[in-house]
């Protein structure tokens, strides 16, 4: 599941560079929350620990799977002054406030929850429990107020900070990592689709409460990925790792077709069909491009621009690299031309 939001947003790097645009990609990861700290007391490891061994996990699949490398990619950890200072200014401006030690945004003070979900606020009530908030805590203004700043519990981990020591809520550490590296405003936000509420929107409405803009001018989601009958999640343990099924032998490359058959927005399954079926493409494609002759490569490369170029259609640009393959053709280039434009377009090769 995570796999397909990374490979979609290499798709989107891949194609901005292809139409001769420089792209700044930068990535953040939650290097310690809650769901860390509660592993850290169940395997009595230490949480740093644990974080860093999903982060080498992660950079490893990605780089299998041939994932291009963000300019940047920061932890929360390494950013704590930065994200605290950003609650002190919340503080200062009049958008937070304290419930015993902890500091929460005032989600009333503006009008831009909901800007990005366009969700009701019924909707929302009924969704901010189950993603991270807690709407039933006493002495909150409104239910859905994000938590800003964790004040220091015993047993967990804390930072100085001019509002208290302690650890910082979900959205706001996005927030400051995001606006210190790309801008007060920048052009995409990515993610599944079970961030766009409350994730994005508290990101939005939190950067709009203090500069007057949106988090960014455009959002894009990642349909989610099931695996028998359920959506993909850590709190389930039903998860397909990319790692796991290259020590079984699948060629990471497989894995990344049998991400690019499914359009990004859609909800899709995992299943053992799919993934074999991915396998026996990809074999079919290695033969096809080794061959010493092939059909003029240059319509089959229009036709995988124009594909990605409609909404970021992957299988109708895979399906134009397997149409290649069935046509008849005496190039001798067109072997070569083809291998460098999967590569650049879909990121997939055999090198």
């Amino acid at each position: 599941g995570h796999a397909m939001t990374y490979v979609t947003f290499d798709l989107v790097q891949r194609l901005v560079r292809d139409c001769g645009v420089s792209v700044r990609y930068v990535q953040n990861v939650t290097d310690v929350d809650d769901p860390l700290l509660e592993r850290a007391l169940i395997t009595g490891d230490h949480w740093s620990d644990l974080a860093q061994e999903q982060i080498d996990r992660f950079r490893h699949d990605m780089a299998a799977l041939r994932v291009l490398p963000p300019d940047e990619f920061i932890g929360v950890v390494e950013s704590m002054e930065m994200i605290a200072g950003l609650v002190e200014r919340l503080r200062d401006s009049g958008l937070a406030y304290q419930v015993d030690d902890d500091w929460y945004f005032d989600i009333s003070a503006q009008s831009w929850l909901g800007r990005v979900s366009h969700l009701s606020v019924d909707q929302m009530h009924a969704l901010f429990a189950e993603r991270g908030g807690d709407p039933a805590r006493p002495g909150k203004r409104s239910a859905l107020d994000p938590l800003l700043w964790r004040a220091h519990r015993e047993g967990e981990p804390q930072w100085p900070a001019a509002v208290g020591a302690g650890r910082p809520g979900w959205h706001i550490g996005c927030v400051a990592i995001a606006t210190s590296a790309l801008g007060a405003s920048f052009d995409l936000q990515g993610g599944g689709s079970d961030l766009v509420f409350p994730h994005h929107d508290m990101c939005s409405a939190l950067t709009h409460g203090l500069d007057g803009l949106p988090f960014a001018k455009h959002f894009a989601h990642v349909g989610m990925v099931a695996l028998d009958g359920e959506k993909m999640s850590k709190s389930k343990g039903n998860l397909e790792f990319v790692g796991a099924l290259m020590q079984q032998g699948v060629d990471a490359m497989a894995i990344r077709l049998a991400l690019l058959d499914h359009h990004y927005r859609s909800d899709w399954e995992w299943t053992t069909q799919g993934i074999q079926a991915a396998q026996s493409r990809w074999h079919s494609w290695r033969q096809g491009l080794s061959r010493r002759l092939g059909a003029p490569a240059a319509a089959f490369i229009e036709r995988m621009r124009v594909a990605l170029y409609d909404d970021l259609d992957a299988p109708r640009a895979c399906q134009a690299v397997d149409d290649w393959l069935t046509s008849a053709g005496e190039d001798e280039q067109a072997p070569a031309d083809m291998a460098a434009a999967i590569d650049a377009l879909l990121g997939v090769s055999d090198h």
